[in-house]
């Protein structure tokens, strides 16, 4: 049923509360569609990466072929600011004098601790990989991070776009500065105060630098619309939260939900993991043998370390009491 609803979308995003199982419904569904005959890219911007785990092969940040029609590929966020920030000092090695290299990688190693730095290069990176998937594939399936960080970054789009616009215009107020400053030189090269307030210094080829800047810019504001216009469009795009039924869960998909509404992201479906079977004393017996041989692939050294079973509960614990009770009973 999941696989008709999503049939007719070119870009999906799965996610919700940490540990519901995102990874494993966003890979089963690209698997799907793979197998109906679909090109796939599923992509993890999760930073714990279970995408590898799950397939039992190393996934990189370059799309992988994992069966027919689907190619899989994890963002690694350090990974992905290191090559922002290679990319930015390629630039301004370009651009600025010899003597100022130094100042520059002084600024960008301090500049990738900053505040939202990862965020921002991860979000470029993904406007890349939805454009040129896109382009390449049939489907993109995105395996996103828990949804607090899922939301964040699905705001970044258009606060990024407006931010970036804001910087092109500031750019240009500062070229006319520039030029009203330089009617005032008696000759080039004298006025260094002038040429010092308008962000050049002689012989530094400013109008070269202004172009470059400008085309980084636009290049980046035109990369965050795209990105926002292609997950607000209802007929290219959906959300689907994926949760279990206990309580947590199901208050934090209400919450999601009505950020996912603010941002303008379409939801197309939700899906309830874990549901408990209906009572089946064959179920119970195969589940225990196979919650035994699962277990019995732990790695010796953590095989060994102090264990505590807890059975599945009828109902979830609330409450001082309950919790007490529950304790008592299998925790000590």
């Amino acid at each position: 049923m999941l696989l008709d609803l999503l049939e007719d979308r070119r870009l999906l995003f799965f996610g919700g509360k940490g540990g519901v199982g995102k990874t494993t419904l966003a890979a089963a569904t690209a698997a799907g569609l793979a197998g109906r005959g679909s090109h796939v890219l599923l992509v993890s911007t999760d930073p714990a990466h279970n995408l590898g785990h799950l397939f039992d092969r190393r996934i990189g940040p370059n799309a992988v072929p994992l069966m027919a029609g689907l190619d899989a590929m994890e963002l690694d966020p350090d990974r992905t600011v290191d090559t922002h920030l290679d990319g930015v000092r390629a630039t301004l090695r370009k651009m600025m004098p010899e003597r100022l290299h130094g100042a520059v990688e002084k600024h960008l190693d301090s500049a990738r601790e900053a505040p939202g730095m990862m965020e921002a290069a991860l979000l470029e990176r993904m406007a890349i990989v939805v454009e040129e998937g896109l382009a390449s594939h049939d489907v993109v399936v995105f395996d996103t991070a828990p949804s607090g960080h899922t939301v964040r970054l699905l705001e970044l789009p258009e606060i990024m776009s407006a931010w970036t616009a804001g910087l092109i215009d500031r750019r240009r107020k500062a070229d006319g500065f520039a030029d009203a400053l330089r009617q005032f030189r008696e000759a080039p090269g004298e006025n260094y105060a002038a040429e010092a307030i308008a962000g050049d210094e002689p012989g530094t080829g400013r109008d070269g630098r202004e172009n470059v800047i400008r085309a980084v810019l636009r290049r980046r504001q035109s990369r965050f619309s795209k990105l926002s216009a292609a997950m607000q469009d209802e007929a290219l795009a959906t959300f689907v939260i994926v949760l279990v039924p206990e309580a947590m869960p199901v208050l934090e998909t209400n919450e999601l939900y009505e950020k996912l509404r603010r941002v303008k992201m379409p939801v197309g479906a939700l899906v309830v993991n874990r549901m408990a079977p209906e009572r089946n004393e064959d179920f119970w017996r195969e589940r225990g043998v196979y919650e035994a041989e699962t277990l019995g692939r732990l790695d010796a050294k953590v095989a060994a370390l102090p264990r505590v079973s807890v059975p599945l509960q009828p109902r979830e614990i609330s409450g001082a009491q309950q919790i007490l009770d529950f304790a008592r009973a299998y925790l000590t």
